[in-house]
């Protein structure tokens, strides 16, 4: 099982992507919380260069409207005061990858309904965009308050893993995301060294579906922008995943 998320060739097209609100143009600065415990303290305010420039924007509403403060924090409009830490029971649960329904076809609809919308890009485009965004092979995973279990083709890993603080990534466009970070402890040999949580929010709530980074390198992991495997609760099927996104 490939473990670590391999860097995939970036795409140079303008994407206007409903899935969050990262908006990539070319800079971005990684912004260290520093009431967080690391055993080494480090700064991320140095620039990163991407040829992408892909705009996630992603409405959880989930049968609620958003305030207008919640509509903002989606958008990465935030305070910094506003962050506040997680724990891992915020993702607790039994998680499917969305890689294999884009492949199988059954979000054919949901890249007809953003190439309906755009003035850019066909669905194919869309297809092939997400294709490196959601690629993975890890098909399903069980989080717990305290561990993951990857589960791939090659098998069943398990590791348990504590919080390691946020990082706030700084974009351009002036908006920003928050990734949650928890780092292995103990377990299987062949489970990441950190886990990294997009999920859109920035203090604790439960998770709807997530975009997930995992690596040794911690830092590197931060300038990853192309490929965030996604993952939807293990009981919905492609239809209701289609569904959930052309909704949202």
């Amino acid at each position: 099982m490939n473990t670590e998320n391999e860097p995939v060739a970036e795409n140079d097209t303008n994407v206007e992507e409903e899935e969050h609100n990262h908006d990539h143009n070319n800079d971005h600065n990684h912004d260290h919380n520093d009431d967080h415990n690391h055993n080494d303290d480090h700064d991320h305010d140095h620039d990163h260069n991407h040829n992408d420039d892909h705009d996630h924007d992603h409405d959880h509403a989930h049968g609620h409207e958003l305030s207008e403060e919640e509509q903002a924090i989606y958008s990465g409009y935030f305070e910094d005061d506003q962050i506040e830490d997680r724990e891992l029971s915020d993702w607790e649960g039994e998680w499917q990858s969305v890689y294999p329904y884009l492949v199988s076809g059954e979000l054919d609809e949901v890249m007809e309904h953003k190439a309906s919308e755009s003035d850019s890009m066909t669905a194919e485009e869309y297809k092939e965009y997400y294709e490196i965004g959601y690629e993975t092979d890890v098909d399903y995973m069980t989080i717990t308050e305290d561990s993951f279990t990857f589960t791939s083709d090659e098998g069943e890993y398990t590791a348990t893993y504590s919080y390691d603080g946020y990082e706030i990534l700084e974009y351009e466009a002036g908006n920003r995301g928050v990734r949650f970070i928890f780092e292995k402890q103990d377990g299987d040999e062949d489970m990441p060294a950190f886990i990294q949580f997009s999920d859109h929010s920035i203090y604790p709530t439960d998770a709807h579906h997530f975009h997930l980074y995992w690596g040794d390198d911690r830092d590197a992991l931060l300038d990853e922008v192309t490929n965030w495997p996604t993952y939807y609760p293990a009981d919905m099927d492609g239809h209701d995943i289609a569904h959930e996104m052309i909704a949202h």
